[in-house]
């Protein structure tokens, strides 16, 4: 999971021109001023990452209530002066036509933002942002419990609180969900999700299907011990070839992985650890590595603006799956890798030639946790969740009912059953943020990554790339066709203009097929 508080330097750049000047009620608003209040507001989220970046990796349980006062305060500063008096006055006052290009494009965002939230009291967003706060201390003794009833009555809460806040964001949304989903991917509906999944969920399950004819590969080996300090040095080395930048990052470890920005310069990653289940830490890092390179490469014109940070979830996640099934799938990468990963193992894996690896790697299998799915089931852990809020939000199902409901769908959509609350609904840290409407995002983000190696693959040759030395070529196409952007462009924008369509789900289905055809031995 990636946390996207932005914050960084101001640019201080011979192009901007701080020429605006309004007078109103004998106040003087110049845009100089306009960016130091945006400015200021992001400063305050700097430091609202920070302890949030703590909160999750090292943080003592006790300190949980003072946190959760702290956080909540920042947060209602923060959320207070976005919709204050003087964001109000820039955005009534300032004229477009006589402000710098980024300017212009910070009014802009922050008058969509001010729109949003101006009906929101200060102080019951304070207060919501407090109980988050709790509720993610809460989760984490809940799924120490595997006990969903010690979350129950945090989740009860949060969820109280968005339906409170919907109808004070809602403009032409057609549904609740709907304003929950726009704040994540702009533009984004449940009637367009439902075709979109609909088509993906068939697509996916009769790939499973034609799979049971193949040749399924060897995996015994995949349990193997490898120790925490051999997996880290293979992952880092990874990582940094990928081109995340470890000075400008860090990896820690946590519950439950995430991607924390607190500026361009610190873009932290986070993992967890499985002696005997080597490819979750590895394909994880490469996950938040992903998202870390998004967060470095933005253009530093948008400095301490809320452009610098990625455009929606569903992008942002695009760059998380493109570094760990995109590139983590592909034979080249792993072709070159393979020996490496047999240094770090010290012999561990000596025994297992490339194709017997790189086959095992690409088993599918119906799994009940979300982090730890393979490629092709991957999107049916989303599309679970994806109509569980729907059902939460439509008023089809209680609190209380979750958890049979969650269980239920696993069974219906994978034939297996959670035993317990942690294999199920307590799996994700996602609800106790409060951040409903995410989940969809991570399939869409699946999607767009294939396009976008469609895309690539026109001017880049993605497996010489791999097989070589230098894997920049990748990274420098995705800064220039997304990275660079920020948050200054739509996502529906970004894709048109990357690859020449909009979202398309079938190259997402064409490329599962490539790849587990390559796996489970399929000639067609």
């Amino acid at each position: 999971m990636g946390l996207f508080l932005l914050n960084l330097p101001l640019q201080k750049s011979a192009k901007v021109r701080y020429t605006e000047r309004v007078a109103k009620g004998g106040i003087w608003m110049e845009e100089k001023d306009f960016l130091q209040e945006i400015k200021e507001i992001e400063m305050i989220k700097e430091a609202l990452g920070l302890l949030e970046w703590d909160a999750q990796t090292g943080m003592p349980e006790a300190a949980s209530d003072f946190r959760g006062e702290v956080s909540g305060y920042l947060a209602g500063q923060a959320f207070s002066r976005s919709i204050g008096p003087k964001i109000k006055e820039a955005i009534t006052t300032l004229k477009p036509e006589n402000l710098s290009e980024v300017g212009q494009e910070v009014l802009t965002f922050v008058k969509e933002e001010y729109d949003l939230n101006k009906a929101i009291p200060a102080d019951r967003y304070e207060a919501f942002m407090k109980e988050t706060s709790k509720a993610h201390t809460a989760w984490a003794k809940a799924r120490a419990s595997q006990n969903f009833d010690d979350f129950k009555g945090s989740l009860s809460a949060i969820i109280s609180y968005l339906k409170e806040f919907i109808p004070l964001w809602q403009k032409d949304e057609a549904t609740a969900y709907d304003v929950l989903l726009n704040q994540y991917e702009p533009g984004m509906t449940v009637e367009k999700l439902d075709a979109i999944f609909g088509e993906v969920k068939d697509g996916i399950m009769a790939l499973r299907a034609r799979l049971a004819e193949g040749t399924a590969p060897q995996t015994d080996f995949l349990s193997r011990k490898v120790t925490k300090a051999q997996q880290k040095r293979f992952a880092e080395t990874v990582v940094k070839e990928l081109g995340y930048d470890f000075e400008r990052g860090r990896l820690d470890d946590t519950i439950h992985p995430f991607m924390l920005d607190l500026n361009r310069n610190d873009a932290r990653i986070t993992t967890r650890w499985n002696e005997h289940d080597f490819s979750m830490a590895i394909f994880g890092i490469m996950h938040e590595a992903g998202h870390g390179m998004y967060e470095q490469n933005i253009d530093p014109k948008y400095d301490h603006t809320p452009l610098s940070t990625g455009t929606s979830m569903g992008i942002h996640e695009s760059q998380s799956l493109f570094n760990e099934i995109i590139i983590g799938s592909n034979q080249a990468f792993w072709r070159k890798q393979y020996p490496f990963f047999q240094e770090c193992t010290e012999g561990t894996f000596d025994d297992i030639d490339f194709d017997t690896f790189y086959r095992g790697l690409k088993q599918t299998r119906a799994s009940l946790i979300r982090i730890e799915a393979d490629s092709l089931t991957y999107p049916l852990h989303i599309i679970i969740r994806y109509e569980l809020e729907k059902e939460i939000f439509n008023g089809d199902v209680t609190v209380e009912e979750l958890p049979t409901r969650w269980n239920d769908k696993y069974e219906e959509y994978l034939g297996i059953r959670p035993e317990n609350d942690l294999e199920g609904i307590l799996q994700d840290v996602h609800w106790s943020g409060g951040s409903f409407g995410y989940f969809p995002s991570y399939a869409l983000g699946y999607m767009y990554a294939a396009q976008l190696l469609h895309a690539m693959e026109e001017t880049v040759d993605v497996d010489a790339v791999l097989a070589s030395q230098d894997y920049s070529p990748i990274k420098n196409w995705l800064t220039e066709h997304i990275h660079r952007y920020g948050a200054s462009k739509k996502p529906n924008w970004l894709i048109q203009e990357a690859t020449g369509e909009a979202l398309n789900p079938q190259y997402l289905l064409d490329y599962l097929k490539k790849v587990y055809y390559t796996a489970y031995q399929i000639n067609d």
